[in-house]
């Protein structure tokens, strides 16, 4: 993560791991790593769900094992899960205003903030294979995770290449 990155997003994303499936400390911090998300800093992990804990969001219980030492599992609550509904409402709201973010800033520039690239990328340019979420799926090793194709040339309220109608962000009025 960059030094744009949003402040305490780790607490979702582990609420969001264990809402998934109970685990150990070691192993969250490995599947943090596969979102990107922890840069080598076990400690802030360790640090954050015992503060979740704290909060009530999760609980933990060691587990004993006949091979090793015992260990400590994490699982969600119910208060857990609904702060996870909630920072996932609020998630989306910023990823609605990094979008328009986002688009402003290639329109006015040319560029795209995936790549500092000047080239356009054409939504059909790979035979439109890509599912919109970059990577996945996505033949073009161009395409960064996230991406949408023609993001930039769609205003909010025109479908893209993929017929997805976007939704209108805060601020925003419906072009008609």
């Amino acid at each position: 993560m960059g030094e744009c990155e949003p402040r305490n997003f780790l607490q979702p994303c582990l609420l969001l791991l264990l809402r998934e499936r109970s685990d150990h400390g070691y192993d969250l911090v490995n599947r943090l790593r596969e979102l990107h998300v922890v840069d080598g800093d076990a400690g802030a992990v360790y640090r954050s769900l015992r503060g979740l804990e704290r909060n009530g969001l999760v609980r933990s219980s060691w587990q004993t094992s006949d091979s090793g030492p015992a260990r400590r599992t994490y699982q969600v609550t119910a208060a857990g899960v609904a702060d996870l509904n909630r920072q996932a409402v609020l998630l989306e709201a910023t990823h609605q205003t990094l979008h328009v973010f986002r688009g402003r800033y290639q329109k006015l520039t040319g560029v795209s903030a995936e790549s500092g690239d000047h080239q356009e990328h054409s939504p059909d340019s790979h035979g439109g294979a890509c599912n919109g979420a970059g990577g996945i799926g996505c033949p073009d090793p161009r395409e960064g995770v996230g991406h949408a194709h023609g993001e930039g040339r769609h205003g909010h309220g025109e479908p893209d290449h993929r017929g997805v109608q976007p939704s209108i962000g805060a601020g925003e009025r419906a072009r008609g």
